[in-house]
């Protein structure tokens, strides 16, 4: 007979190919199709593999095998980012909200990746993360050059700016979608809002209920 685990795992196996299938099916269809169109991803023709990596959370490492399997939404930023963070979290988090409802096998996730390690320890990190979900994977890399061989691979950047004694930091306000094979397979841009000029002080945001039902249809359910 089969023991319980080992019946587990095949059944997370099986939810976690489904998932994958539904997401090629949906990447891969043409501008005909009688499916609606996504909504807030910009999905690239080919997804792209990326290099290895190890990043580090309270709970231990992150890696490609960690993230295998499900879809993943990347978001780049620090503990102390005063606005596009909390902003961005605060919205995804309306997200994750909806995805629960998504069986844990396939249910889409968000990784935040800080930029900030001087600062941002993985405890630090984890309980920042977790106030706005408690789902957030949080991790950073101490080795600024893998952080950044990291967040270049996904097309994203960030710099240390210096402010009076202390310091902040500018990155990238998009978010990166990671498919089941760990590689990059679109992009989530904030837009700002209508009529917002540049040096309004608008902040761009996301349509968290767009980014839920998109990744819902990529995970093969409707939240």
């Amino acid at each position: 007979m089969f023991n319980r685990t080992f019946l587990l795992v095949i059944v997370a196996a099986v939810f976690a190919g489904l998932g994958l299938l539904a997401g090629e099916r949906w990447l891969s269809r043409d501008g005909g199709s009688d499916l609606p169109a996504f909504e807030a991803i910009t999905p690239y023709p080919t997804p792209r593999a990326i290099p290895a990596f190890e990043l580090l959370s309270a709970d231990g490492p992150v890696s490609a095998d960690t993230l295998r399997g499900r879809w993943t939404v990347v978001f780049i930023g620090f503990v102390s980012c005063p606005d596009v963070c909390p902003t961005t979290l605060t919205d995804m988090a309306k997200a994750q909200k909806a995805w629960e409802t998504l069986p844990e096998a396939t249910r889409p996730r968000l990784l935040f990746v800080s930029i900030d390690p001087e600062r941002d320890t993985p405890e630090l990190l984890a309980g920042y993360a977790r106030h706005f979900h408690p789902a957030t994977l949080a991790a950073t890399q101490p080795d600024l050059a893998a952080l950044e061989a990291f967040t270049s691979s996904l097309s994203l950047v960030f710099r240390k700016v210096p402010l009076g004694a202390s310091y902040t930091m500018d990155h990238s306000g998009s978010m990166v979608l990671l498919d089941p094979e760990v590689r990059v397979a679109g992009v989530i841009r904030p837009q700002m809002p209508a009529g917002a000029t540049v040096g309004s002080g608008a902040i761009a945001t996301i349509d968290p209920q767009a980014v839920a039902r998109d990744l819902a249809r990529l995970a093969g359910a409707t939240p």
